[in-house]
């Protein structure tokens, strides 16, 4: 089958020389010529890829970055006119910090620190801790607080609360780390991404803690909200 495909692509490029002016001595050589054109080509794209460049179809978008690029755009929802007397609807400020330096792991405790606090009570909690994600973050709350008073139309500074504080998995770098006698590992470089939200108002009370009756009548619901395939 190749060699039937390269004796036709071989004749046309005949008549392609012939047509130009240029005289082969046969379709031998003609078929000499197209398979060491395809030959170089091949090498070509197979030194690209020994480089490292990469067509864009071979680079890997993660799915975290992708999420990440969506969270500042909530600040643009545009909400419907409310009712006459209907209560003013809390102004919400979405803000983040991405590709950070530092462990997603280590990032979410300092993150699960802080939720449900007012944005006093955490920038507090923030400035006696002496983790590297802690003033990474209170860079970004004191970031998202001016946000919020330029651009949100919040009265006080201070009336604000952290509604939402996670963290997500950052584009991470494959390096390597040479040993000895010829062996090698990898190590990765690790970055990750801080999200927050603030929303307008007076933190709310906090939950009280689940009992385990609770956490058996959540777990019976769950069953019984489950699909069942292929039945009525």
């Amino acid at each position: 089958m190749a060699a039937a495909v390269l004796g036709q692509l071989g004749k046309d490029f005949l008549v392609v020389k012939r047509q130009k002016g240029v005289e082969m001595e046969s379709e031998l050589t003609a078929c000499v010529d197209v398979a060491g054109a395809l030959g170089i080509q091949n090498l070509r794209s197979q030194g690209k890829l020994a480089l490292g460049v990469l067509p864009q179809s071979y680079i890997h978008t993660s799915a975290s970055l992708d999420i990440s690029r969506k969270w500042e755009k909530k600040n643009k929802i545009v909400y419907p006119p409310q009712l006459p007397g209907e209560p003013r609807r809390p102004a919400e400020i979405y803000h983040c910090r991405r590709q950070i330096k530092y462990s997603k792991d280590k990032m979410w405790y300092l993150a699960k620190l802080i939720r449900g606090m007012s944005i006093d009570q955490a920038l507090a909690q923030l400035e006696f801790s002496d983790k590297k994600g802690a003033k990474i973050i209170k860079e970004v709350l004191l970031e998202a607080q001016d946000m919020a008073v330029r651009d949100h139309n919040v009265e006080f500074r201070s009336n604000l609360y952290i509604a939402e504080s996670t963290s997500g998995r950052g584009q991470c770098l494959k390096r390597i780390r040479y040993h000895g006698r010829g062996y090698f590992g990898i190590m990765e470089k690790v970055y990750c991404h801080y999200f927050v939200k603030l929303v307008e108002g007076p933190p709310p009370p906090p939950e009280p803690p689940k009992t385990a009756v609770d956490h058996a009548k959540e777990y019976i619901q769950q069953l019984r909200n489950r699909t069942i395939i292929h039945t009525l």
